[in-house]
């Protein structure tokens, strides 16, 4: 399989049998994103994870194309029917020759006032976990982890604890859209520490564009 690294929250997975294309939102620049995905994979209805519009012109342009989304995304798309699956935590599905299961049911607390909006994540063939916007920990094991490097529902610490939970022999940052280049500096070094820590494991931020080939 081969993971590349878009734009803030968005990667796209490769192999023989298909292309998975997970968050292409609104701080995903890259034009080109879509372009030849089987399928789509949404965690949750956040701009910066959920770009409706391109959503609908790429469904448009590619009647092939399927969409996988937390419940309130898949009824704002509920009028392109049974290409729109609703998931959610504990359910699994076969896709372009991905195995795909679902972990997670919300996004972490922003407003303490509001109730949590539904977020869930993909563990795709048991290789790659991308939470969304949640720090949840799968009850499998995961090899390869889509790590958020900075969020406004997320302490350094919290990033800290979260991969030091999850264990993966492989991090690589999401997420990091908001950040300008300072910021990008400092989270990762926060991310090197956490590599350290774990034993020189390949935790790492990926340019936008670079892949890596896992298994």
């Amino acid at each position: 399989m081969r993971l590349t690294k878009l734009g803030h929250a968005c990667v796209r997975l490769s192999k023989d049998e298909g292309t998975l294309v997970i968050d292409p939102g609104g701080l995903t620049p890259e034009t080109d994103a879509l372009d030849g995905a089987d399928a789509v994979l949404i965690t949750h209805e956040h701009f910066d994870h959920f770009d409706e519009d391109r959503i609908r012109r790429a469904m448009a342009a590619d009647p092939g194309l399927r969409l996988y989304a937390s419940r309130t995304v898949a009824g704002k798309l509920a009028d392109l029917g049974s290409r729109v699956t609703e998931t959610g935590d504990g359910d699994s599905f076969t896709v372009a020759g991905f195995e795909v299961h679902v972990h997670g049911a919300e996004h972490e607390i922003l407003d303490p006032d509001l109730p949590p909006i539904p977020n869930t994540g993909y563990l795709v063939d048991g290789e790659v976990f991308h939470p969304g916007d949640a720090l949840t920990v799968p009850p499998v094991r995961v090899p390869t982890l889509c790590l958020p490097g900075t969020a406004p529902w997320m302490k350094v610490a919290e990033m800290y604890a979260y991969v030091k939970e999850v264990a993966p022999e492989r991090a690589y940052v999401i997420h990091d859209g908001i950040l300008n280049d300072v910021g990008i500096s400092i989270m990762e070094n926060h991310v090197g520490n956490a590599a350290a820590k774990a034993g020189d494991r390949d935790y790492r931020r990926l340019e936008p564009g670079e892949s890596v080939t896992l298994g």
